[in-house]
């Protein structure tokens, strides 16, 4: 048993794929190590991703994979030997096929059912590490998620295809070089270190001493959790000396550590006079231009201050380095300003006739048409929501203007931010500014939702006309495709109306944008697809939220006109799940659904106590009676838990009565009376949930 160690050392890497590549290049080399037997159970797998830099370090791995007993069918007898009993030269080639050098007498004859069957029952033996390594790294290698391959040539005009070119080659099991070629080099134990910090090829003495060596001699962190963790904590540290609080964004974290080998922490600032600009454009400038980490002072303010991520330890402390960023970042800021400047000299409403020349969809029209159409479903989702309509037409008019703006079109994030603060500068109404900027909102997972009845009214408006007119021409999400994010949209409207708890009904929604998007020639009526693909979407978000899949289905079942009630019965149903009767109830009501299917047409609505000929029949009767009064009252005030609490006394005369009662009768009329018996106690018993579906 060894250590391996493997190490491709290249150009910079692209830093937004190399974490993604790092992790895929120890698991790719693991597991195809893994399924030569080359490594145990308890074998440790570490990778490594630098700027510069791809490796793996593993534990535990063999010098030799194990010999291992093997059965292989060869060809039929008839065909692998001839009459005097000898090899054919069908054999032969079958053998030198499997490398088997092996004699006609050490096979054996085996009947598949069909024929005899020459077979090799034998042992294969194993293979050396360094012999299975090349082809082991050849596969690794061509299954890395690469984003796009670059081609370079080498010395010798050959040309080889990778992410970067390639510089170094360090294959080392323990302390021996293992022999292999890639990319035109052959491997050996010498890497580089950081650019800067070291001059000469840095001699990795073993597999294991890797890290330390590269960390102690090579000013590099291998290590792309650990470089993380360190920026990391550098960057806390800095930013409480200055008594303030990091903007740190996951996303640049992640960013910046696969930018820089060996992190250095240091502090800049830029002129005050940028802090006019909304904070959403300066920290958008640093972040996404420069990758600087903002700083809020501790009432949440904006600060001119920020902090750099460098790879060197400057002498001077870090002056330089400051005072160069100090320079580059006001030419950014400097546009971000002019940017804002320059849109505040025209109105938001004076930008609207220019949507015109903004595409949306080519079977959809421009975004001033599809403006037009999300104002006029805001106006009718607001008077339903009990918003003001001409506040959300107005905003829904404005909602997309920010499009056209110098601030939107640099960063396109910002749509929506910047056109809040436009409509603040033009003196609209604060419901629509707000509007203007919620509208676009949730715009992810766990995004919050928008905040008043106006914002609401156009944000369902703008995503359910998104959903409506895409569904019409045929743009549905396929398996994990879904470039119009309408998954997330229909998400977006289920939280709204569960969560904000809105009076519209999913079908009134669906409706509205439907009408509204007849306009559009192109445009089919997708209801029912729409409305399923509803369901799918509310199914996994409850599924999320914790909720079997049998208590989902029970509620959805029963077609809850409003969804704001959707998390009402499934805690009802929940509850009622707790009770001892709850389970035979299930079932009885399974049972009763079966029988009015298939007596569907002979159904009716009026039981007639009279033509009651069992006691069973009647104390059911009696019971359902005194149960729907209790039952009806809580079902109208809403208080689903006491509706099927209240179902509770049934299960004794339920039970009683599918002992002792025929349904299925010769006397047609007491056949008719027991089914609208069983029909009415099935309508009482379902009213908060189809409780058949929560039958075992």
């Amino acid at each position: 048993m060894g250590s391996l160690l493997i190490e491709i050392q290249t150009e910079e890497l692209p830093p937004k794929a190399l974490k993604k590549l790092s992790d895929a290049f120890a698991k790719n080399l693991s597991d195809e190590l893994r399924a030569q037997d080359f490594l145990e159970p308890f074998s440790v797998v570490t990778p490594f991703g630098s700027p510069r830099r791809l490796a793996t370090l593993i534990s535990d791995v063999s010098e030799r994979s194990p010999d291992k007993p093997f059965r292989q069918k060869l060809v039929p007898v008839k065909v692998g030997l001839d009459a005097e009993g000898k090899p054919t030269a069908v054999l032969q080639k079958k053998l030198a096929a499997l490398h088997l050098d092996v004699k006609p007498s050490d096979l054996i004859v085996v009947n598949d059912g069909k024929q005899d069957q020459l077979v090799y029952d034998g042992v294969k033996p194993g293979v050396k590490l360094k012999e299975a390594l090349q082809s082991t790294l050849e596969r690794t290698i061509k299954k890395l998620p690469i984003p796009k391959m670059m081609t370079y040539q080498l010395e010798d005009g050959s040309t080889v295809e990778f992410v970067r070119p390639v510089k170094h080659v360090v294959a080392l099991y323990d302390t021996e070089v293992l022999p292999i070629k890639l990319f035109g080099l052959e491997s050996g134990r010498f890497t580089r270190g950081h650019r800067f910090h070291t001059k000469n090829e840095i001699e990795i003495d073993g597999a294991k001493q890797y890290s330390e060596q590269l960390i102690l001699k090579g000013k590099v962190m291998p290590s792309f959790p650990a470089r993380q963790h360190r920026m990391v904590e550098e960057l806390k540290k800095k930013a409480e000396s200055l008594n303030s609080v990091l903007i740190m964004p996951e996303d640049l974290v992640e960013e910046v550590a696969a930018l820089t080998e060996w992190p250095v922490v240091y502090e800049s600032i830029f002129d005050r006079e940028f802090l006019s600009v909304p904070e959403e454009c300066l920290i958008l400038t640093m972040q996404q231009n420069q990758k600087y980490f903002a700083l809020r002072d501790k009432n949440g303010k904006l600060t001119n201050r920020f902090l750099v991520v460098s790879q060197i330890e400057a002498k001077d402390g870090g002056k330089a380095i400051s005072e160069g960023n100090t320079r580059v970042v006001r030419a950014r800021l400097a546009d971000a300003k002019f940017f804002y400047d320059q849109d505040r000299q025209s109105t938001l409403e004076s930008r609207v006739p220019g949507l015109e020349h903004v595409v949306y969809h080519n079977k959809l029209g421009n975004q001033l048409e599809r403006s037009e159409r999300v104002r006029k479903i805001s106006s009718r989702i607001a008077k339903k929501i009990g918003a003001d309509p001409m506040m959300a037409e107005r905003a829904a008019k404005l909602a997309k203007a920010d499009l056209r703006t110098l601030m939107v079109g640099e960063f396109p994030e910002l749509q929506g931010i910047m056109g809040e603060y436009y409509a603040k500068h033009d003196r609209e109404d604060e419901s629509v500014a707000l509007a203007i900027k919620e509208h676009y909102q949730p715009r992810f997972a766990g995004d919050a939702l928008p905040s008043t009845r106006v914002s609401l009214s156009v944000a369902l408006a703008d995503k359910i006309e998104t959903l409506v007119g895409l569904f019409g021409v045929g743009q549905l999400p396929t398996g994990d495709k879904d470039p119009f994010a309408l998954r997330r949209h229909a998400l977006g409207i289920l939280r709204m109306l569960v969560e904000k708890e809105l009076p519209i009904s999913l079908d009134e929604l669906i409706q509205i944008g439907t009408e509204e998007e007849s306009v559009v020639p192109t445009v089919k009526d997708a209801s029912k697809e729409l409305k399923a693909f509803f369901m799918d979407r509310l199914r996994v978000m409850l599924r999320d939220q914790g909720y079997s899949a049998l208590e989902i289905e029970a509620v959805i079942q029963t077609e809850p006109d409003l969804l704001l009630d959707v998390p009402r019965r499934l805690r009802a149903v929940r509850q009622f799940m707790t009770l001892p009767e709850a389970d035979s109830l299930a079932a009885a009501n399974k049972r009763i659904e079966n029988i009015l299917k298939k007596n569907a047409e002979k159904l009716t609505d009026a039981v007639n106590p009279k033509l009651f000929s069992e006691k069973e029949e009647q104390a059911l009767w009696d019971a359902l009676q005194k149960v729907r009064v209790e039952v009806d009252e809580d079902y109208l005030s809403g208080r689903y838990e006491a509706v099927l609490k209240a179902l509770a006394p049934l299960k004794e005369p339920v039970d009683k009565f599918f002992d002792k009662v025929m349904v299925n009768v010769e006397d047609e009329k007491v056949r008719k009376n027991r089914l609208a018996l069983l029909s009415t106690l099935h309508t009482t018993m379902n009213q908060v949930a189809k409780l058949s579906c929560l039958a075992s």
